[in-house]
């Protein structure tokens, strides 16, 4: 399919300009000024439209088999979603179940995702357990048969999915070597796990029970001293001190490391605190925690309360949604995904008598990048081309997020060669977000009744028109996956040096006498 799109304004991470684009064979085959019109060609009027590159989310769990139920959207109705707010190609997880191998999980994971995606797809993969076998498939997934050029470790969920601290190291070091980057979910699964057995014996039962296992201080004497001279301020919380604890490992391995879903401001200040100090970490907050908080698990609907419930909590702390855009504007944060893990609240009943059985998830997916644009453009904090870079792997909408997993610029660029995933955006256009309105299957929406300015008004995928006039036309299986190669030169760029400088090297001695 061609298209020319006229009169719209370009924007780039770093640039915004005024351009016609053509689109042919699901390319961008030129930028200027009043191209001419080839006979029979469609054209589509971007008129005082912004015309961006498509959204790419890094963190999504689109069908994800978790502690006994399937998410609800799969990779057909969360990819369509995905196309209807500006989303153009998704990263999900492979979580291998303890029973099974990275390489049988991937092979799973395709075969779920092939014949639904509506969009474009790439995989990252969690390593659930440790051993010479999972070593040995880590190499073969970043082979470019697989494409893998990530890996997820947990430190939350004990006895399901967490490494103990020595495995994540070791993993670290593995991902150095391989040119992969490490990904981590920062929480103190041991210590979550002691907390919640102690509520449940204390009667507490609800949701508000997720939020209080994972508890905001640490009650020492020696910590609050440092914390009034103000030297701690970034340790208090179990979510910070996890996130600590992965940068100082993942600085020791010499590897890059990316924080998936930053939750609170002690986490982000973790990751400031490491990156002033040279290392090279990442931070990717979510839609969830730009624009809602943790007040709603005490509302005294219990199911309205467990539509919130997912892993790090969102913070108690109702000033932290502001705080950490103000980070993502400032360059402290980078990038933006939504963890997308649904459950209706059907499956959410389960944990009803007990709240560590509720299945842990939320939405974002559809409504990411009108929330970014909202709590960021919208509010004056960033202006669009900053927009585009936390959006498309995440930093805000697509730049950033395709250099980190190097598809850049194939993706995440309106450039002359670069895929035609291309969003024309209304910023005068606002709407309500609402369950009743969104194309998740999901039923329930987190972000339900809040206001947005700035839509997806057109969505283009490989320069085909999927998403005009509130109308999806979209094909299950027309997505592709994207293999992702190792040693993205935005992350590894330094690391062969670093390794060199800090080698440890044996002290030369004189021989010893004997004595």
């Amino acid at each position: 399919m061609s298209l020319l799109i006229k009169n719209g304004t370009v924007v780039n991470e770093d640039r915004i300009f005024s351009a016609d684009i053509l689109v042919m064979d699901g390319i961008i085959q030129d930028i200027g000024s009043y191209i001419t019109e080839p006979e029979g060609i469609r054209v589509l009027d971007a008129t005082d439209r912004l015309v961006i590159p498509g959204g790419i989310d890094p963190h999504t769990h689109l069908q994800l088999p978790f502690m006994g139920e399937i998410a609800v959207d799969d990779f057909y109705t969360g990819t369509r979603a995905a196309l209807s707010g500006g989303t153009t190609m998704i990263i999900d997880f492979v979580i291998p179940p303890k029973d099974s191998t990275p390489l049988e999980s991937y092979k799973q994971w395709r075969s779920w995702a092939d014949p639904k995606v509506c969009c474009d797809y790439a995989l990252s993969m969690a390593i659930t357990s440790w051993n010479s076998n999972v070593i040995k498939e880590m190499e073969l997934m970043t082979q470019a048969e697989y494409g893998i050029n990530s890996f997820k470790f947990f430190l939350a969920y004990s006895g399901m999915f967490m490494v103990r601290d020595e495995e994540f190291y070791q993993g670290l070091q593995h991902c150095s070597k391989l040119g992969a980057l490490a990904r981590v979910h920062a929480e103190n699964g041991p210590v979550i796990a002691v907390k919640s057995q102690e509520l449940l014996a204390k009667g507490i039962t609800g949701p508000e029970g997720h939020i209080l296992s994972r508890p905001e201080e640490v009650c020492s004497l020696k910590i609050m001293k440092l914390l009034r001279q103000n030297k701690l301020n970034m340790f208090i919380q179990l979510e910070a001190e996890a996130t600590n604890r992965a940068c100082i490992l993942a600085s020791q391995a010499n590897c890059p490391l990316y924080v998936v879903h930053v939750m609170s401001k002690g986490a982000a200040r973790a990751i400031a605190y490491h990156r002033e100090k040279g290392a090279i970490v990442f931070g990717e907050p979510i839609a969830a925690s730009l624009a809602t908080d943790g007040s709603h698990y005490y509302n005294r609907d219990w199911l309205h309360a467990a539509r919130y419930v997912m892993s790090p909590p969102l913070s108690r702390d109702s000033s932290t949604p502001n705080a950490l855009m103000d980070l993502l504007a400032a360059g402290e944060l980078h990038l933006t995904g939504t963890d997308n893990c649904t459950f209706n609240c059907q499956q959410k009943s389960i944990g009803r008598h007990d709240f560590t059985k509720i299945p842990n998830g939320v939405n974002g997916l559809e409504d990411r990048m009108s929330v970014v644009w909202e709590k960021g453009v919208h509010s004056g904090k960033i202006d669009p081309m900053r927009f585009v870079q936390i959006t498309r792997l995440k930093i805000l909408f697509s730049s950033t997020a395709a250099k980190i997993f190097n598809i850049y610029p194939k993706k995440g660029r309106i450039a002359v060669g670069s895929d035609a995933d291309i969003v024309i955006w209304n910023p005068n256009s606002s709407k309500i977000i609402s369950k009743d309105s969104h194309h998740q299957a999901v039923d329930y929406n987190i972000f339900e009744g809040m206001e947005v300015h700035g839509v997806a008004e057109t969505t283009i995928s490989k320069g085909k028109v999927v998403w005009e006039n509130n109308r999806l036309s979209v094909k299950a299986g027309s997505g592709q996956f994207v293999p992702l190669a190792p040693f993205s030169p935005y992350v590894f760029a330094t690391i062969p040096q670093r390794t060199k400088m800090t080698a440890p090297r044996a002290v030369s001695r004189e021989p010893t006498p004997p004595i």
